[in-house]
């Protein structure tokens, strides 16, 4: 998943960055407000972190940017201001949830989790498909109880992000730019994302049939969560 990261304290930025990326998201980061204002209205992000305490920028003004230009982005405030109002000025404007600094980066990660299974209709971290069971949390893979062996970190971020997105289509270039970072090029050979999920079958099927995951002839692909 995408994460946008704006916090003007560097020390703290190259932290949760490093973090994040280490639990499988992917970061770009934004040390104002302007440069994060221009990223908010180009491109599309699952995650939108926003200091309000920016040397250039008020940081309400750039959640509403955010709400209004990445309507489906989760915006968490990270704030050192003891004021309640600024809270919930931010909660009525839109944020999903704020951290009052300092900040332990492994409640920011449980948050985002929580955040992300509320907002795709989630009550646990673990989904069973069929004889399958997916972990979010500890990210694997099993079949009655036997580990699914082999599944690439991509080939499990390609799984989770669809099982977000249950009974929903997903296209190779929706796939590319929340997994990859990067939109497929129509020029290019984008059957990598075919590759992949051709991958993940052959994988899966060695232990059972997942008949959950469906191609969409002419579309895409997607975890069909009812079957």
């Amino acid at each position: 998943m995408n994460v946008l990261i704006v916090e003007d304290e560097k020390a703290l930025t190259t932290e949760m960055e490093l973090f994040l990326q280490a639990n499988n998201f992917l970061c770009e980061i934004c040390y104002n407000g302007a440069t994060a204002s221009e990223k908010i209205a180009t491109n599309l992000y699952d995650f939108i972190l926003i200091d309000l305490g920016l040397p250039d920028y008020e940081g309400l003004d750039l959640l509403k940017e955010a709400k209004k230009y990445n309507p489906e982005a989760t915006c968490i405030i990270l704030t050192a201001r003891a004021a309640v109002d600024d809270r919930i000025k931010g909660l009525d404007l839109g944020a999903d949830d704020y951290l009052s600094k300092p900040f332990s980066l492994l409640e920011l990660q449980s948050r985002m989790q929580a955040i992300t299974r509320r907002k795709f209709g989630l009550k646990h971290s673990v989904v069973a498909l069929g004889d399958f069971n997916i972990d979010l949390t500890n990210r694997s893979i099993s079949y009655k109880d036997l580990p699914v062996s082999g599944i690439t970190k991509k080939e499990f971020d390609l799984v989770a992000y669809m099982l977000l997105h249950k009974n929903r289509t997903l296209t190779r270039s929706q796939l590319s730019e929340h997994i990859w970072g990067s939109v497929v090029n129509d020029d290019y050979d984008s059957n990598y994302i075919d590759a992949h999920i051709k991958n993940i079958r052959k994988k899966l099927n060695a232990y059972g049939t997942p008949d959950w995951l469906e191609t969409v002839r002419g579309l895409g692909y997607r975890i069909n969560i009812n079957s």
